[in-house]
């Protein structure tokens, strides 16, 4: 794992492995790029013979807790791909992140970055008891495959907004649902599992999505 400064955004990264494909992570709104989720799947892709690459916004870096502007969010997502490949010279980019880090990355390849596919940790598809709040119109607009990863007690994704989301989206979208996880892929005690297991159940997905696509 290597520490990496991104300069125009003020921020930096940590790039984990090698190979021809890169996978760029941005964080949760609460989170940075140290979300322990976030590092075990670095690793993991890391282990698979695939790059990953972990950045902060700029008000994470500060300690902040208040978002950036959606245009310095989107900046900073730009720049921590293009690091990525450079540093790596991957050949294929797979953009996403948890929550807000995963609607970014949507946000900056529907207006045209390069992206063979989209990983989505918990889509924020709505505010939480705002279903009509929805932030999907871009999503037709790209074209590379997308992965959804969404706890079936997400209030971030009404499970039926959801499905009907992924229905739109035809071919392009796979929706793997993990089965009673809240937006923090928590579940509950008297379900019987255990944190590790959803991680693992997460990592296992996210490789399996990576292999069906070439990645």
């Amino acid at each position: 794992m290597r520490e990496l400064p991104l300069p125009s955004a003020h921020t930096s990264a940590s790039l984990h492995g090698a190979g021809r494909t890169v996978v760029v992570l941005g964080h949760g709104a609460g989170g940075n790029r140290r979300t322990p989720m976030l590092l075990e799947l670095a690793e993991a892709l890391a282990a698979s013979g695939r790059a990953a690459l972990l950045y902060n916004f700029p008000y994470a870096e500060r300690g902040a807790r208040r978002p950036d502007p959606p245009r310095v969010l989107e900046a900073t997502a730009r720049e921590a791909a293009e690091l990525a490949v450079a540093r790596t010279g991957a050949t294929s980019v797979v953009w996403g992140g948890r929550s807000m880090g995963g609607r970014i990355a949507s946000q900056v390849v529907a207006g045209g970055a390069p992206c063979a596919a989209l990983a989505f940790l918990a889509y924020p598809l709505h505010p939480p008891g705002r279903p009509e709040k929805r932030r999907e119109a871009h999503l037709p607009d790209i074209a590379a495959p997308m992965l959804f990863l969404q706890g079936t007690r997400d209030a971030f994704a009404r499970e039926d907004l959801l499905h009907a989301l992924v229905h739109r989206l035809g071919d392009r979208a796979v929706l793997h649902p993990v089965e009673g996880a809240d937006h923090s892929f928590r579940v509950l005690k008297r379900s019987g599992r255990t944190p590790e297991d959803v991680q693992e159940e997460v990592r296992a997905a996210l490789l399996d999505f990576l292999e069906q696509n070439d990645l």
